[in-house]
């Protein structure tokens, strides 16, 4: 009868698989989503995984413009506090030694039979307080007068000089937690891509490419042959600083995308352009954003070679034009310094340095 029927035996490899099969399903059902929350992420095609990936390096490179500029103002800053302490130090020497004559002078006044009161203040510990009482004004002699007046500006002098220097500092520390800031989202951002990067198969990434829109062609014979605008054949660059620049920029294809570097060997967007006018002897802005503010604007159709060209409408991505539709550019850590079509990303206006 059924009621005296010896229960089932469980199979320990069955109940080891089912086991198995509850946690990957668990950890599946956990895994860290894109935004970093522990969510359900559904299984992503490689095109899927290629755009997730293109969107977070472009962020990347928001948060790269703005930690260059956050340096920029930081190496402002501290050479700005730099200066302000060496001009109080050289204030203090001259300073300590106004200090040490009027000291000689009032020992001899003492020794004398009396100390001057204007040279008290060469003894005083509160210099300052000590002035605010303009008796001694009355009583001092005139040379003794105007070396007294000469402490009382130095002292003045340097107590400014202390506070811009106290400003600059809080300046300073604000632009460094500001850099760590940056740092701390690119970070975030570039670990993101490589987490995304490693589910696909080597195969798939191959597939996907690099970035979006390599110019395989063009990288590979250097490009060297298209510094032509498109609609005015035998065009070059406008002078010789720009073919100067260009020519860096041919250079340095093949170096790799750093974040925050500006050569000579690695490279960011906007660092590789600065490098590149460097080269020509043209001083131009750190960032991005800065950089589109230099010389005038030019419209697509008007590109020369050595013309900037930026993209997004945050202005987080530059390249050097080098014609026929063609740029240089660092595009991102998955791919180094290269010529890449302008359409690869959305244009969003154009400056002619020189």
């Amino acid at each position: 009868m059924a009621a005296h029927r010896k229960p089932r035996r469980r199979s320990a490899s069955g109940n080891t698989a089912r086991t198995a099969a509850t946690i990957a399903l668990a950890g599946a059902a956990t895994t860290t989503g894109f935004d970093g929350t522990g969510v359900a992420e559904p299984q992503l095609t490689p095109g899927q995984v290629k755009a997730k990936v293109d969107e977070l390096y472009q962020e990347a490179e928001v948060a790269t413009e703005k930690y260059n500029g956050a340096k920029e103002k930081a190496e402002t800053a501290g050479q700005r506090l730099k200066d302000l302490q060496d001009q109080t130090a050289r204030k203090e020497d001259r300073l300590n030694t106004a200090r040490e004559a009027l000291g000689a002078v009032a020992a001899a006044q003492y020794r004398g039979g009396g100390l001057d009161p204007a040279l008290q203040l060469a003894l005083s510990d509160d210099p300052d307080r000590y002035l605010e009482n303009a008796e001694f004004v009355e009583r001092a002699g005139h040379r003794q007068q105007a070396a007294v007046a000469r402490v009382r500006k130095q002292l003045r002098e340097i107590e400014q000089l202390r506070g811009a220097a106290h400003i600059e500092l809080t300046s300073l520390k604000s632009r460094q937690k500001e850099l760590r800031r940056h740092k701390k989202t690119i970070s975030g951002k570039l670990g993101s891509a490589r987490q995304l990067l490693s589910r696909l198969t080597a195969q798939e990434r191959a597939a996907i490419g690099d970035a979006p829109g390599t110019d395989r062609a063009s990288r590979s014979t250097g490009g060297r042959d298209s510094l032509t605008a498109p609609g005015s054949a035998g065009s070059q660059a406008p002078n010789s600083r720009a073919a100067a620049a260009v020519s860096y920029a041919y250079q340095k294809i093949g170096s790799p995308y750093v974040w925050g570097a500006t050569g000579p060997n690695a490279f960011d967007c906007s660092g590789l352009v600065q490098a590149a006018y460097r080269s020509a002897g043209v001083s131009l802005p750190r960032t991005t954003y800065s950089q589109i503010d230099v010389g005038h604007r030019v419209s697509r159709s008007e590109l020369l070679p050595g013309d900037l060209v930026f993209f997004y409408a945050g202005i987080s991505h530059v390249g050097i034009y080098v014609g026929n539709g063609r740029m240089i550019h660092a595009p991102n850590p998955s791919a180094p310094v290269r010529v890449a079509p302008l359409d690869e990303m959305p244009f969003a206006g154009a400056t002619r340095v020189v």
